[in-house]
């Protein structure tokens, strides 16, 4: 679909300046980046990644981060292990390329993914894998996402550096409203140079 007449805006796919993302974790992962004893954070390959395989951060809200990382820590296990101390890191991204879900081409692409995706599970006598009533473990979302950085890759076509996701969860904030109590937007980093470093945030007396 690159460069082709049904996606002709591919320029603006490559977006400009830096924005603040802050990922939940273990205090002692965090304390590691921070130290530089870690270059990176690891990525996340589980099969209910939302946006699929990378480094996850939410755009500028340090507090869903931490309490990301405080319902690991209740849970148990998250993609990065036990979770003793939650912790958020701050991270300085350049979204570079990047494959924007508030943008009508990056959808168009995730459709005809989707469509290539059901043909091939098909042929294989398999059935689609589901993102489960609640939308928590989003398996199906994940398998798109992948057989769409894998179609780009096959047809030689530029990798995105970056998926944004724009979500709307959780209960209406007051009745009939349109605002949601979690809505939030998530950055998958796929592309480690995409990080120009990681920070400590610091919090508001």
């Amino acid at each position: 679909m690159e460069n082709s007449p049904l996606h002709p805006w591919v320029n603006y796919e490559f977006q400009p300046g830096s924005i603040l993302g802050f990922h939940g974790c273990d205090k002692k992962i965090g304390e590691a980046i921070l130290q530089g004893n870690v270059q990176h954070l690891i990525p996340s390959k589980n099969d209910y990644d939302w946006l699929g395989t990378g480094i996850y951060f939410w755009e500028g809200n340090p507090a869903r981060a931490l309490l990301f990382a405080q319902e690991r820590l209740e849970g148990g296990r998250n993609s990065q292990g036990d979770i003793q101390e939650p912790f958020v890191l701050g991270a300085i991204i350049n979204p570079g390329h990047c494959l924007d879900l508030a943008d009508n081409s990056a959808i168009a692409q995730v459709q005809e993914s989707y469509r290539q995706l059901k043909k091939v599970l098909r042929f294989n006598n398999q059935k689609l894998p589901s993102n489960g009533k609640e939308l928590r473990a989003r398996r199906l979302d994940c398998a798109v996402f992948n057989m769409l950085h894998r179609i780009r890759e096959d047809a030689g076509q530029t990798s995105y550096d970056t998926v944004r996701g724009l979500f709307w969860e959780g209960s209406s904030i007051y009745p009939n409203a349109g605002v949601r109590e979690a809505n939030h937007i998530q950055i998958c980093v796929r592309n480690n140079q995409s990080v120009l470093g990681y920070f400590r945030p610091i919090e508001t007396p």
